[in-house]
């Protein structure tokens, strides 16, 4: 089923407002149910060239099965494949990894791969590029973004956008959880062993 079209009206000027100014606005597409895996994953993360930025609660090492291969390549393999290729990877999540994922990722990462952690962070975004962004409510995980059958997977929905104003807002709050700005005032610090960091992989 094809993806729906929302048109998202722009804000008037700031000047012509009262208050703070309006969020960011732009033009982007209702993304529902099996839609993730093939607008987000086959359209989006497998075709990313420069980066890929990914928020997730939850990061389990998914199956995605693609045109043209055998055999189903976890999540941490297509990552991997494409840190290799030079895309500059950084995924931010909230828990530890499922085991199959953590069992992947303990083989190596690459250079250009980054992994960290905020245990507070419940938001879930796949930013391809700087110039495509899926933003809703699906995990890193085969029931949400993952090719599981209409009866086994979630009910999930989200946008994509290739808006700029969007796309730049939801990076200023990734770059800022990334880069721990939120940590000297959080106050679940006894929750976070390893602030920021993925603990020792080895």
């Amino acid at each position: 089923m094809k993806p729906t079209a929302l048109t998202v009206l722009a804000p008037p000027p700031p000047s012509a407002l009262a208050g703070p100014a309006a969020p960011p606005a732009g033009g982007c597409e209702l993304v529902v149910d099996a839609q993730h895996f093939e607008r987000v994953v086959l359209a989006g993360i497998l075709r990313a060239k420069v980066s890929l930025d990914i928020m997730t609660a939850d990061f389990k090492a998914m199956l995605v099965p693609e045109r043209g291969r055998s055999r189903a390549r976890s999540i941490v393999e297509v990552m991997r494949a494409l840190a290799a290729r030079g895309v500059e990877v950084r995924l931010l999540h909230a828990g530890t990894p499922s085991a199959p994922a953590l069992q992947e990722l303990k083989r190596s990462l690459p250079e250009h791969m980054t992994i960290r952690r905020c245990p507070r962070l419940h938001s879930k975004a796949v930013v391809i590029d700087c110039q495509r962004m899926y933003l809703g409510s699906a995990n890193l995980t085969g029931a949400g973004l993952g090719a599981k059958g209409d009866t086994r997977r979630n009910f999930e929905m989200g946008v994509w956008t290739e808006a700029p104003a969007m796309i730049d807002a939801v990076l200023d709050e990734f770059n800022a959880l990334w880069e721990g700005r939120q940590c000297d005032g959080c106050g679940r610090k006894d929750h976070c062993p390893v602030p920021l960091e993925e603990p020792d992989l080895v």
